[in-house]
């Protein structure tokens, strides 16, 4: 383990760390609160410890895959332990478990809250609160790539543990610039958004928070009722942002380049937005079936469904209504499936991704035909090229630690007695970054009725979701601590 190069990042990471930390604060001091020192002081602290640990550049700054899921682990808990004491400091979230499980929803994407009432915060908390979910989008790795020269395939040992999805590729020849474009599209659309919403006579700071929650498909929202308060134009602007965030940046950079025929025929998004379309279409018969919301017209029906379903299946968690009280089961069951599925890889969703579900259904048709027809050759094919036999590995064995890892949590957060539909959707809308889950856990609720342990199995599962489990999960392998400390036995 090359553990100075660990050091290294972990120190320009604090640093710009410190450096966002600056923008709660203009925004504290623009509202003249008080809690926006809090922010200064711990930026100052990230810049002091950072600082110290980039004084002396290590020689040899060679990154490979261990070193690179290491960094990737420990970069998104150093984070969130420091992003989380802001909220400590200023008395806005003075329990620190609570205050670290907010963060680290924030910085995952997930948007779980233990927040009962998120309106009593400080126009700065609400902020760093949002950012986080823009920060934690794209990934602060994947930024940090653009900036530091790195050898030995560095850059791109780092990224693949750090961006969603089965396979990492590079849009232009070096990383650098694949981080480059990255960035520039993801800033495009949270400002196209951020325009869109003004337009539609959104507060700026309601504008600004918004944007940057649906960029990252988080869900963190200011306002108590989430997105219900706001007018039908606004909703419809988030629902097709976050449907839009939730499609491979791959695809706009071909639309950048003006491929447009390789860009239509992306598989992963034509099959993405099918069922977008598909589950609006079927929950919205169900209401009509059954007779939910009978007060409410087809167009007022169709973009609440719409919304729903974009924030569940981009597992950003927004919503306009409490869908669990008005819905019949048949529709939320669907949306349950939608929390697993998610959204494509190299997008800012979570979830499983859609990549995998393809690949999986491909695989079980493959293994249906070989046993009629066991001579046939049969390749799996995904965007016209044929998948890889260590991809569909990979995948099988994602499956399977995705399976374990949540069999696992839903037994041990059951601790606090809790019933099944609640332990259930709480684990599978933190692992899978989604917010939002069912029953106590419900989008009405908070999580702040579990206790301490469960809150931190929850956070666990957030990062692990986040990181596609196994920058996490080798944090558990006896492993990974010999190699920091040479010569020490762990059983």
């Amino acid at each position: 383990m090359n553990f100075k190069a660990v050091t290294y990042i972990l120190g320009w990471i604090l640093n710009i760390e410190g450096a966002l930390l600056l923008l709660p604060f203009l925004v504290g001091m623009i509202y003249g609160e008080p809690q926006a020192y809090s922010f200064l002081i711990m930026a100052l602290v990230c810049v002091a410890i950072g600082g110290i640990s980039i004084f002396k550049k290590p020689k040899n700054l060679t990154f490979y895959t261990r070193e690179g899921f290491a960094v990737t682990a420990l970069t998104w808990i150093v984070m969130s332990l420091f992003g989380c004491m802001p909220f400590v400091i200023n008395g806005d979230i003075p329990n620190f478990t609570n205050a670290l499980f907010e963060t680290v929803s924030g910085f995952t994407t997930t948007g779980a809250s233990i927040l009962d009432d998120v309106e009593a915060l400080s126009h700065a908390s609400l902020f760093w609160r949002s950012f986080t979910h823009w920060i934690g989008g794209m990934g602060v790795l994947v930024f940090l790539l653009a900036l530091l020269p790195m050898t030995g395939g560095s850059h791109m040992n780092i990224m693949k543990a750090e961006s969603p999805g089965p396979t990492v590729s590079k849009l232009l020849p070096k990383v650098r610039e694949t981080a480059f474009v990255l960035y520039a599209i993801y800033i495009a659309l949270t400002v196209a958004e951020f325009l869109f919403l003004i337009i539609g006579r959104m507060p700026i700071f309601d504008a600004v928070t918004t944007a940057v929650g649906t960029a990252g498909t988080g869900g963190f929202g200011i306002k108590a009722d989430s997105m219900a308060g706001y007018s039908p134009y606004i909703q419809w602007v988030v629902g097709v942002f976050m449907m839009l965030f939730g499609v491979n940046f791959a695809v706009y950079f071909l639309l950048y380049r003006r491929k447009f025929r390789a860009a239509a025929s992306h598989e992963e998004a034509r099959y993405y937005l099918i069922i977008i379309a598909i589950a609006t279409a079927v929950i919205t018969a169900s209401l009509y079936i059954t007779g939910s919301m009978p007060d409410m017209g087809l167009a007022d029906k169709v973009r609440h469904v719409f919304f729903q379903v974009a924030s569940i299946i981009t597992t950003t968690g927004f919503s306009t209504l409490n869908y669990e009280a008005l819905w019949p089961q048949f529709a939320v069951m669907i949306l349950l499936g939608l929390m697993f599925m998610g959204a494509c890889a190299g997008s800012t969703g979570g979830g499983i991704k859609v990549s995998r579900f393809m690949t999986l259904f491909r695989t079980v048709r493959k293994e249906i035909t070989l046993f009629f027809h066991p001579k046939r050759v049969v390749n799996i094919k995904s965007e016209g090229k044929t998948v890889a036999p260590e991809t569909i590995r990979s995948i099988n064995v994602f499956i399977c630690a995705y399976a374990f890892l949540f069999a696992a949590s839903v037994l041990l957060i059951s601790v606090d007695g809790y019933d099944f539909t609640t332990n259930f959707s709480a684990i599978a809308a933190t692992i899978n970054n989604i917010g939002p889950g069912l029953g106590g856990a419900g989008p009405s609720e908070s999580f702040s009725l579990f206790s301490a342990f469960p809150k931190y199995i929850m956070i666990f599962d957030m990062l692990a979701g986040r990181l596609e489990l196994y920058p996490m999960l080798i944090l558990l392998a006896p492993e990974f601590w010999k190699s920091i400390v040479p010569g020490r036995k762990f059983k």
